[in-house]
């Protein structure tokens, strides 16, 4: 079998969740302790690792990101190599993204390339968020591991393999996750003059939050605000003293994601007064826009558009959230789609990568890199 095939498919096996990628992070430093060690230098950070390629005749040094973290999701793939851990999946492509990212350090350590290369494999992009920190962490303790360029690519089940698909400019949405507690008093259901019911004060407080993009959002702007959950009550006749939702925000500007954030607060303030309650409001993980650099953006799309086996293809911005966006932020750089060719959609617990990508993948970011 395929070398690539089978780390992919180890590493499906061991999904685990941000910042607790204690398997993950071993079984990736035993294969990159396997390889050639005279041109690289590996470091660790939390449950994440930086691996410095040194150039021949370095003038820059070029990064590339992975993420390595899973999804709190029940597998239902039926592979012979499905998940063994409950409850968790690689079910965002992770799996492929670290694989593809071993192959070029591989690759590197094998043939040495002129300039420096560092990779990072990244924890916690699902969650809380590693790619902050981790760059905060560079900053402070270790800025000469920090990169002049850099680079990261997600796979994209909707397009064949061998698609290569960015834009310059915004790619992916600025992202919040919404958690939103309500507490009010409970009883019995046939006495509600003297309980404080949140399951309705939940349900108002849901209609008036989709008030806010229809109305508080200027419609040449694009914004969500989804709520994917409601938790309240216990039994059907207890009225509930507690309701939970739990959602997301997505913008594509950081300023239209405050004025959301600022609606949502003065609507929650309105329900406390109108249910006679509290509310308190998590913003938990917060993602910064993928905003790719116009000059890297049209390097990927010009070699893509020269490489055997590829496409290259000029995508639409996307409302996806990625926390490559702090990189980004600071270091110019650019995120491609690649395509994958599956049925199922991201976050799906059916979804299954065509691995043809692994090596189509690799080989194109390692040429790229060492044509920069």
């Amino acid at each position: 079998m395929n070398s690539l095939i089978q780390i992919r498919r180890d590493l499906h096996q061991i999904p685990e969740l941000g910042f607790q990628e204690y398997k993950t992070q071993e079984y990736l430093l035993d294969r990159l302790n396997q390889l050639p060690q005279d041109y690289i230098s590996i470091t660790t950070w939390e449950t994440g690792i930086i691996v410095k390629i040194s150039g021949s005749d370095p003038s820059k040094t070029i990064g590339w990101r992975t993420d390595i973290d899973g999804l709190p999701i029940v597998e239902e793939t039926d592979l012979p190599f499905a998940s063994i851990h409950e409850g968790k999946m690689h079910a965002c492509g992770h799996d492929c993204h670290m694989t593809i990212a071993f192959g070029l350090v591989s690759a590197f350590a094998t043939t040495q390339p002129k300039q420096n290369v560092i990779v990072y494999f990244q924890p916690a992009e699902e969650g809380p968020g590693g790619a902050e920190p981790m760059l905060n962490w560079l900053k402070s303790e270790r800025p000469d591991l920090l990169p002049d360029e850099i680079y990261a690519l997600h796979i994209a089940p909707e397009y064949p393999v061998g698609t290569i698909a960015t834009r310059a400019g915004l790619l992916f949405a600025n992202t919040s996750e919404l958690f939103i507690d309500l507490k009010g008093i409970g009883g019995h259901a046939a006495y509600p003059h003297k309980t404080r019911d949140m399951t309705v004060a939940a349900a108002n407080l849901i209609i008036q939050l989709q008030t806010i993009i229809s109305r508080n959002v200027d419609p040449m702007e694009s914004a969500v605000i989804t709520i994917g959950k409601l938790t309240s009550g216990t039994v059907q006749n207890i009225i509930a003293e507690n309701a939970r939702l739990e959602g997301t925000i997505r913008t594509l500007n950081a300023e239209a994601m405050q004025d959301v954030k600022k609606r949502i607060e003065a609507i929650c303030a309105g329900i406390e007064a109108s249910f006679e309650c509290s509310i308190t409001i998590d913003y938990g993980s917060m993602y910064y826009e993928v905003n790719n650099n116009e000059e890297c953006a049209n390097k990927l799309l010009s070699f893509a558009e020269q490489f055997e086996g590829c496409n290259a293809v000029i995508s639409p911005a996307a409302m996806t959230g990625e926390d490559f966006g702090y990189f980004l932020r600071e270091i110019p750089g650019a995120l491609f789609w690649a395509g994958a060719n599956c049925d199922y959609g991201l976050h799906h617990a059916k979804i299954t990568p065509d691995e043809n990508l692994l090596s189509i993948n690799t080989n194109f970011v390692e040429r790229f890199i060492r044509s920069l």
